[in-house]
């Protein structure tokens, strides 16, 4: 294995990253624009999803707060103009009825901001990224993480299992969830149950809260207890992931029962 060191880069070199590796930050995402003018500055890169919604990305090359309402104000612009801009970057067949999304990018972010989030009725992801430089090679190579944003402690309106379902654009890996969801159901008969919410489904045994599900467009996110009692969150994007995790949310699960 090639010894790599981490990189601290500028928020140009960051911008460049994500534009040249923009499948790397979710499957499927796709680069569209640059430094486009809005309302109050500029939009740092803009791209579309595999379902055709016009993602929005603010890239900070430090831990900054700041940059939630930043990005909030560049989407309440985008979302005014939708259809200005599904007409201007019409080869990138961007779908003006799909809503909007927002990626918040830098290396690290603050419970408040985390905290924060969780408030917004808003599409917001949030990753963390990485540069590394490995020995003998000048390029860079970007590594970044999705992390995922705590559920609001109230429900605020009816969600349904197929709307979460339905949210995953790679038939596969729906009909895997579909076959996934079901087996958790039977880890223990009669005692388990998923209820949507949300942005996500509650997975719980005995009315406590063993894991959460997240859907994306081609993958997932599992969200679960450690067996130090950590809440952490896994990215899924195929069934090594899908072994790693189980276990886990399973220990987790069987914790909750004793």
């Amino acid at each position: 294995m090639k010894l790599y060191t981490k990189a601290d880069v500028s928020e140009q070199t960051l911008e460049d990253l994500v534009r040249q590796h923009a499948g790397m930050i979710e499957e499927g995402l796709v680069y569209v624009d640059h430094q486009k003018q809005a309302a109050g500055g500029r939009l740092d890169v803009l791209m579309v999803d595999s379902g055709k919604s016009l993602v929005i990305a603010e890239l900070k090359v430090v831990q900054d707060d700041g940059m939630l309402l930043q990005g909030v104000d560049y989407y309440d612009y985008v979302s005014t103009h939708i259809e200005a801009f599904a007409r201007l970057y019409q080869k990138h067949s961007i779908d003006p009825t799909q809503q909007v999304r927002l990626f918040l990018i830098a290396p690290s972010f603050s419970q408040i901001l985390v905290n924060r989030c969780k408030w917004m009725d808003l599409p917001i992801s949030l990753f963390t990224f990485n540069c590394l430089k490995f020995a003998g090679d000048e390029e860079l190579v970007p590594v970044f993480a999705e992390h995922a944003i705590p559920t609001q402690p109230e429900v605020v309106e009816v969600s349904h299992l197929s709307d979460h379902l339905d949210y995953i654009t790679d038939v596969n890996v729906r009909v895997k969830v579909s076959a996934l969801l079901d087996e958790i159901k039977n880890w223990k008969p009669g005692n388990i149950s998923l209820d949507p919410i949300k942005y996500a489904i509650s997975m719980k045994v005995n009315g406590r809260v063993f894991a959460y599900f997240y859907p994306r467009r081609q993958h997932y996110l599992l969200a679960t207890y450690t067996e130090d009692e950590v809440w952490t969150e896994y990215s899924v994007k195929d069934g090594d992931d899908l072994a790693k995790v189980k276990p886990i949310m399973k220990a987790a699960m069987e914790r909750r029962v004793k």
